[in-house]
């Protein structure tokens, strides 16, 4: 994790910056002890404020864009999942030189999953599963798309101009093979669902081996169920993904499709991050290393490891 480092042409950031803005539109805030809060994240930036609540303020336009939804939809979500998410507490506008709304929450405790290191996955596994299928089993009725709403096939010109310039740092033919597999699998059947469509370890918080929260709903909308199911390389141990797809009751050409969305969404980060957010790169990297492996050995083979 790392503190924010303004990108070329973005505004600098200081706690005496996002004093000023809490004072300007929350004044019963403004006394409250402010830290900032290290993050890998590439969308907000964030400041603990006081004990029990967070500051959250967007990078990018994109992500300004998706303040409105997270306040219109995360109240409504939040009583129908098995953990907590985040609570909106206050809307503030653009001012003192800042250009986007932003938002205050309720603080959640927990830790982001070490990358590959998860120590009660299978516990984890059914715990992402129970709120994987709570949230595809909300009325889908009004929500917008997601982020991540189009078909795989859509991404074919992405995903393999990433293979071809990661030549070298991945295994080229293995991930063109198992690219392939999933732009065979056929559509989903049913009509689209809520999904959060980013369950990466930076937008989870565990405790215990436990589940505690789900964070950044900045992706959330309607779209395949299978985009929830890059959790299982992104967020588990090999050993826990099928539990995760037995909990979750996952046929074999929705998972085909998770892996294809899994696999799509790693080089494409690999390949924007590697110079530039060695976490997110790390795990881009993790990633591919458990799908392309996992896919050489196969459910019936033996690991060359043992």
């Amino acid at each position: 994790m790392r503190a924010h480092t303004p990108r070329p042409g973005e505004r600098a950031l200081d706690a005496l910056f996002v004093r000023r803005l809490i004072a300007d539109r929350f004044p019963r805030w403004a006394g409250l002890p402010l830290t900032a809060v290290a993050s890998a994240g590439t969308s907000n930036v964030m400041y603990r404020l006081g004990e029990d609540m967070v500051v959250r303020l967007p990078r990018t336009a994109g992500a300004a864009g998706d303040v409105a939804k997270e306040h219109t939809w995360l109240p409504r979500l939040a009583p129908l999942l098995p953990v907590a998410v985040p609570e909106p507490l206050g809307r503030g506008a653009p001012a003192e030189g800042w250009p986007w709304p932003w938002s205050v929450y309720r603080w959640l405790d927990g830790e982001n999953p070490a990358v590959g290191t998860i120590g009660d996955s299978d516990r984890l596994a059914e715990d992402l599963a129970g709120f994987v299928v709570a949230l595809h089993s909300v009325d889908p009725a009004g929500g917008p798309a997601s982020y991540r709403c189009e078909p795989l096939a859509a991404r074919d010109a992405e995903t393999r101009k990433a293979i071809a310039e990661l030549r070298g740092a991945v295994d080229a033919p293995a991930a063109t093979a198992l690219w392939e597999e999933a732009l065979r699998a056929p559509a989903p059947a049913g009509p689209p669902v809520w999904i959060h469509a980013d369950l990466q370890p930076g937008n989870v918080l565990v405790a215990g081996g436990r589940l505690g929260a789900v964070i950044d709903f900045g992706c959330l909308g309607l779209g395949d169920p299978a985009v929830d199911l890059i959790a299982a390389w992104y967020v588990l141990r090999a050993g826990a993904r099928e539990v995760f797809r037995a909990a979750l009751g996952t046929d074999e050409t929705t998972w085909t499709r998770g892996r294809g969305w899994a696999l799509s969404i790693a080089l494409i980060e690999l390949l924007h991050y590697r110079d530039r957010n060695p976490y997110m790169a790390t795990v881009a990297r993790h990633v591919l290393h458990e799908l392309l492996h996992a896919h050489a050995v196969g459910p019936n083979r033996p690991s060359p490891t043992g």
